[in-house]
């Protein structure tokens, strides 16, 4: 072997996997990541057992009582956010309906069913004060109505904190706790980009983990 083909050996060898180490370090370090504005929000399953917010990415809403006023909300829901990422490992939705409310609940799930794969969407049945305690640990800047719902749809992390926007020109004080439902403007062009980042970063992460292990 000569020695210049020996140089290329030790260089795919050696050289290679370590620039792609550094690649995906400068990746990780320089990526703008979607700020956390709630740290350690109250996790689902302290209301439902089967759920959980923990390691997985969630989309939150707070469906409330008067579910045939709002479905409209959840049908935007659906279009532009469930359907582009419900593909992905450890997506859900959760959404947090009013006891009581099961059978209107399964009208609204026969609804969106009809055209979609709602493997993803994660119903849970709570007391009003439930709700609110949970929704309470997300500080969020607005309340609840007095249906115990609100028309903004939170990002929750597999670290169970609330991920938003701290520099929205459209948000008090320039932070964006969740995103309205009722505008497919703003899923379209607000949130689809946020929950791409949330989803990245985690891509970015599990690749630069796996590069580690290799190395």
């Amino acid at each position: 072997m000569s020695k210049k083909q020996k140089f290329i050996v030790l260089f795919a060898l050696f050289i290679v996997p370590l620039l792609f180490y550094i690649f995906l370090s400068l990746g990780i370090n320089n990526f703008a990541k979607l700020p956390v504005l709630t740290k350690n929000v109250i996790d689902v399953s302290t209301v439902d057992a089967t759920k959980k917010f923990d390691r997985k990415i969630s989309i939150v809403t707070f469906l409330g009582s008067d579910i045939e006023s709002v479905k409209g909300e959840f049908f935007n829901l659906n279009q532009k956010i469930y359907k582009p990422f419900y593909g992905f490992k450890d997506f859900q939705m959760i959404v947090v309906a009013v006891k009581g409310t099961e059978s209107d609940v399964e009208k609204l799930k026969k609804e969106i069913g009809a055209f979609t794969d709602m493997s993803k969407w994660q119903f849970v049945f709570a007391s009003i004060a439930e709700i609110e305690a949970l929704y309470e640990s997300f500080q969020s800047d607005q309340s609840l109505d007095v249906n115990s719902h609100t028309s903004k749809a939170f990002i929750i992390d597999k670290e169970v904190g609330l991920r938003g926007r701290d520099d929205d020109k459209d948000a008090a004080n320039g932070k964006l706790f969740g995103y309205n439902m009722k505008s497919v403007g703003e899923l379209n062009d607000k949130m689809k980009d946020d929950v791409k980042i949330v989803l990245a970063e985690y891509r970015l992460a599990l690749k630069k983990n796996n590069a580690d292990r290799e190395i």
